[in-house]
């Protein structure tokens, strides 16, 4: 497997891997219009990539976004947020998540991040399962909320 930055012509396979869930169904929709807009503003923006992850025959089985954020807490430091985690339903529990967060864990480190954070949706529980394996803790509480008027 491979991992490299998205393309406008991986955007169909990312917004698929997306709504490849009970939660990403109900919540991804729309046109790819809204999801192309967003790409272009992360592009731009220079802290905001997202990352593909293919197979040997170049087909989208894996992604995540990865933001590097700066700050003043924690001496000034560098954090590193990964959301939009997903796997090819078909291959969950091959080893690919496990492939994905080094990537974006050594990604992090190059840009000078020194902690790496996410967020779960709570009804994610084999989510949460492999995240605490692979050495994250649920330290936090999160907050949200919605600014649609």
């Amino acid at each position: 497997m491979q991992f490299r930055p998205a393309t406008d012509a991986d955007l169909p396979a990312v917004v698929d891997l997306l709504m490849d869930d009970e939660l990403g169904r109900t919540r991804e929709t729309g046109s790819l219009d809204h999801y192309r807009a967003a790409f272009n503003a992360m592009k731009a923006e220079g802290n905001n990539q997202l990352i593909v992850g293919t197979d040997a025959n170049g087909a989208v089985i894996a992604c995540y976004q990865l933001t590097l954020i700066w700050g003043l807490s924690l001496s000034a430091a560098c954090r590193a947020q990964i959301e939009g985690v997903r796997v090819a339903a078909n291959l969950r529990g091959a080893g690919i998540g496990a492939a994905l967060l080094t990537d974006a864990e050594d990604r992090a480190r190059a840009g000078g991040a020194r902690l790496m954070q996410l967020t779960s949706n709570a009804a994610r529980t084999d989510a949460r399962r492999f995240y605490e394996r692979a050495g994250y803790a649920s330290t936090h509480i999160g907050f949200k909320k919605p600014l649609v008027p």
